[in-house]
């Protein structure tokens, strides 16, 4: 990379990689959820993730990049600790406790890859672009702030 454009066309690349992976991820979360409630956060961010998946397939068409040069390794690792810890939890109480923390470190990769795009658009002069990137990272705090309201208010008690 010699530029920040360049740098702006790998993050927008890692994250539609990052948001693809999460995608075929988070119906495995929905399924191994057992609270009704947590189960319905997953169904509304899976909704949600499609829809920022779509997001920046329109961005990279805007900018004439294609989305799927990249393959985001951290998403990667993070979907399979996911899964792995989903495998060798037997408490359905600890399993929704602990997949709360799982799905809140993918929430928290996306927040702080979403913060750098909105940066990066906006040294770049790509103002609608930016607005477009803060509206995903508006959803990525929101959905943080879900399972964290869940975790605190109820599945961490009820896993002790």
């Amino acid at each position: 990379m010699k530029n920040l454009e360049e740098l702006f066309e790998h993050q927008l690349q890692d994250l539609y990689s990052a948001e693809s992976q999460l995608v075929k991820a988070l119906p495995k979360m929905v399924e191994n959820a057992n609270d009704a409630k947590l189960k319905k956060a997953f169904e509304d961010h899976l909704e949600e993730t499609k829809e920022h998946k779509t997001r920046l397939e329109e961005i990279c068409k805007e900018l004439k990049i294609d989305p799927k040069e990249e393959t985001c390794k951290a998403m990667q690792g993070l979907v399979k600790e996911a899964s792995d810890f989903m495998k060798e939890v037997k408490d359905k109480e600890v399993l929704d406790a602990g997949i709360i923390a799982e799905a809140q470190r993918v929430e928290h990769y996306e927040i702080s890859g979403y913060g750098t795009a909105v940066r990066y658009a906006k040294e770049l002069g790509h103002k609608d672009i930016a607005k477009k990137l803060q509206k995903t990272l508006d959803e990525e705090y929101n959905a943080d702030k879900v399972l964290n309201d869940l975790a605190e208010k109820r599945l961490n008690r009820k896993a002790k």
